[in-house]
């Protein structure tokens, strides 16, 4: 029998404009359906089978648009058009110097600004494939968005297969040269409730980028042996975050960048594998991407609720397949321009198992 991959489109919420922000639900046969917004392209519920059958919602996130409007540590969401921080909002491309909106404590440029791609309404249309059910999100950023040059045209595809996979494809366009590092955000929690301690965590990286205070990195390209960073091989995350030194000071957990080891540049390779003992579930990550940047959740704090349950610290993990942070101001770190003629392309996939 053919197995089926489906999608439903509903009413998510209004924006203050008076726009309807949608809520599409992907389902497969195999009990693992994922809900998403064209607000932001943020994705509010992932729901998969544990060892024993049981369905729970992985993700942290919010029942309603208002509660996204309102507070929302990038939720599940889409970022762009520069994931991470550029230091100080400035970059040059060309001889030209360009300002950002400093977002991040008044100091740097953090998910694309203030109003980046997590915080606009995107054109969608669903469709039933034989990959999988489908949305593709469409999205126009104008020339001088949030101080980035060119027009840039955006397209993400969000698919779920009847093996349990979320492929996410990113693909984009400009008019003038200008930076494009495009990423997901959501934060997993595998047990579906407490914190993500005991989840077992392993990344394809032997080298991580430090850090300074202010989270932008150094330029350094460091191995991971013998530090707290070093998940070559499986083990939990609260492990690490008992170890002592300023790189774990400096983010009060993990938040960092994790250099992937390729056999080439964009191969569409392995970078992390989660384990989460108790529900057996595993997530397994690939990326064209060079980097992910593992964060801990150090910042959640329990103020923010959803779904009947706080956000608390260490509540939830984000792997997020990236270029590197600050690449613009480090020539040592793999470029993200994007020039008129070529196409930007990145594809990651969240892969979901269970083992008893």
């Amino acid at each position: 029998m053919t197995q089926q991959c489906t999608v439903q489109q509903s009413v998510f919420g209004r924006l203050p404009d008076g726009r309807d922000a949608a809520l599409l639900t992907l389902k497969n046969d195999q009990g693992m359906s994922v809900q998403l917004t064209n607000y932001g392209g943020i994705v509010t519920s992932l729901r998969c089978p544990d060892k024993t059958g049981a369905s729970d919602d992985v993700v942290l996130g919010y029942d309603n648009l208002q509660s996204y409007l309102d507070s929302s540590p990038f939720l599940g969401a889409l970022i762009g058009r520069v994931g991470n921080r550029i230091a100080q909002g400035r970059f040059q491309l060309d001889g030209q110097e360009y300002q950002l909106a400093c977002n991040e404590n008044q100091r740097h440029h953090l998910h694309g600004g203030d109003q980046g791609f997590d915080k606009v309404l995107w054109e969608f249309e669903t469709r039933q494939t034989a990959a999988g059910a489908e949305v593709h999100l469409r999205y126009i950023s104008a020339d001088g968005e949030e101080g980035y040059p060119g027009e840039l045209t955006v397209e993400v595809i969000y698919r779920l297969t009847a093996d349990n996979r979320l492929d996410i494809e990113y693909y984009a366009v400009t008019t003038q040269p200008t930076l494009v590092n495009l990423t997901h955000h959501s934060y997993f929690n595998l047990a579906g409730k407490g914190n993500v301690l005991q989840h077992q965590l392993e990344i394809a990286a032997s080298h991580y980028t430090p850090v300074d205070s202010d989270l932008i990195p150094t330029g350094e390209v460091a191995p991971v042996a013998k530090t707290p960073f070093d998940f070559t091989e499986a083990r939990a995350v609260g492990e690490g975050l008992e170890k002592q030194g300023e790189q774990l000071r400096f983010a009060g957990g993990y938040d960092h960048n994790f250099v992937l080891d390729k056999s080439a540049a964009d191969s569409f390779s392995q970078a992390a594998r989660v384990y989460e003992p108790g529900s057996g579930r595993v997530l397994t990550l690939h990326t064209t991407e060079p980097g992910v940047q593992f964060y801990s959740g150090n910042f959640l704090d329990g103020t923010l609720t959803g779904k009947g349950r706080s956000f608390d610290r260490h509540s939830g993990f984000c792997l997020e397949p990236q270029h590197f942070p600050d690449a613009p101001n480090q020539p040592g770190f793999p470029a993200i321009v994007l020039r008129p003629g070529e196409e930007y392309r990145s594809r990651t996939c969240f892969g979901f198992s269970v083992e008893s």
